[in-house]
């Protein structure tokens, strides 16, 4: 678990899985991802970041109000999806709830997330991508520090991805020195 000032980021539980559901039902949070998520794509996702998680330490957490335990969405690092161009590196993301927008908690909980990735892992760099129209989340990288790496641009393969969600960015931040 990793604690800040006003969130915890940790496993994730059952009682995550209803405002997670409503989360991927938000077309708002949706925009740049796809379709609205199914109950079963929610329980594969919680499933596959607790697998991360036990296996290497790390995955997209759970983020928790430390405040009343509300869960907020997701932050964290993993390994970069397969056929992408940061497969085999370490990847950040996040995702929080419309309600919890503009309130610098997804940046707080990245930041915990460098932080815990530049003390636990032996790695140059971090990497991060995001849909080109979503300024909101390379907004958000570019806060962190991280850098635009045009040259690893790409189209996304994953299957059943609309035509206006393949075009790709790659962000990378290095560790500090």
């Amino acid at each position: 678990m990793i604690e800040t000032g006003r969130l915890l980021l940790r496993r994730w539980r059952a009682a995550d899985a209803a405002p997670f559901l409503a989360m991927g039902r938000d077309p708002r949070v949706m925009e740049y991802l796809g379709e609205p998520m199914t109950r079963s794509e929610v329980d594969a996702a919680m499933t596959r970041q607790n697998g991360f998680i036990d296996a290497q330490g790390h995955g997209f957490w759970a983020i928790e109000r430390r405040a009343d335990g509300a869960f907020l969405g997701f932050c964290g690092i993993k390994p970069g999806a397969t056929g992408t161009p940061i497969e085999g590196r370490i990847e950040i993301g996040w995702r929080l709830a419309t309600d919890h927008w503009g309130q610098g908690l997804a940046r707080e909980a990245a930041q915990a997330s460098l932080g815990w990735g530049w003390a636990n892992l032996a790695v140059d760099d971090i990497w991060a991508i995001t849909v080109i129209g979503n300024s909101r989340s390379w907004g958000l990288m570019e806060r962190l520090g991280m850098t635009r790496r045009p040259e690893l641009d790409f189209d996304h393969p994953q299957a059943g991805l609309a035509e206006r969600l393949r075009p790709h960015i790659t962000y990378a931040i290095e560790r500090p020195r």
